[in-house]
């Protein structure tokens, strides 16, 4: 448990275990402890590595807006590994972060060696769908700042596990985190050449068309529905998840 400070922004993280590196990147409003109960299944043979996001948990909330963006958290992610000498990982995340993944591997192809996208879409082809998002992404950061944390009460049990300091660094990463603005991370999925794995809740209603979509588009991906599960599959069926996982990085070539 430590900080890395990227450009006078302190990012917490966390590494668990040895052997080749694992990258997992929370959802949107929770923190790394969403992740608590795969500690022990995925540090056995692979070190670890679980963050806070800016503006999220331990991590640091920038005042200024521009601290907040795709880029911004992909770079984070890549200091991260560099913080503890890996040159691949196998990338992965739950809903945004599970985007974020996605927007890692476009950036930085040669340095990952899966992906485990996790109840997650992958943005939007179309101008007013992405609009639609972007809006009620903004939406979000107004009732946080109106209403602060009490906002997070409601919603899947990753957040459960969340501890915020306050609602401001939300806020101003719903604006600059969870809004997309382009098509080319949708579009870059054809493109993936690594083994990839979907994982998606059967009750994630809002996530299974998107899912089946990157299932059908990343080459080669395999797909688990994880039954019984809402949004965060890993929590709400943790050994069905942690099973399907397991057996999916088992199955890749050596590091």
């Amino acid at each position: 448990m430590a900080k890395l400070n990227r450009d006078g922004v302190n990012i917490y993280y966390e590494v668990h275990g040895s052997g080749p590196a694992l990258i997992l990147t929370h959802g949107y409003s929770a923190t790394a402890q969403m992740w608590k109960g795969q500690i022990e299944p995925l540090s056995k043979v692979h070190t670890l590595i679980l963050w806070d996001m800016r503006g999220h948990g331990q991590s640091d909330y920038p005042a200024d807006q521009s601290a907040y963006s795709e880029d911004h958290t992909v770079a984070d992610m890549a200091a991260l590994l560099d913080q503890v000498g890996a040159k691949k990982a196998i990338v992965g995340g739950l809903s945004l972060g599970g985007y974020m993944s996605l927007a890692f591997y476009r950036k930085h192809p040669e340095r990952v060696r899966s992906l485990l996208i996790i109840d997650t879409g992958p943005g939007f082809k179309k101008d007013d769908a992405r609009e639609a998002w972007n809006q009620n992404a903004l939406n979000r950061a107004v009732s946080l700042e109106k209403d602060g944390l009490a906002t997070l009460k409601s919603g899947s049990a990753e957040r459960a596990y969340a501890v915020h300091r306050d609602a401001k660094g939300l806020a101003k990463a719903a604006r600059g985190m969870l809004t997309q603005r382009t098509a080319d991370v949708i579009n870059s999925l054809p493109a993936i050449k690594v083994p990839s794995l979907v994982v998606v809740g059967s009750k994630d209603t809002p996530f299974i068309a998107a899912s089946d979509y990157m299932a059908s588009k990343i080459p080669g991906a395999q797909k688990v529905v994880i039954e019984d599960a809402g949004h965060a599959s890993n929590i709400d069926q943790p050994k069905a998840f942690n099973d399907a996982v397991v057996g999916f990085i088992e199955r890749l070539p050596a590091a």
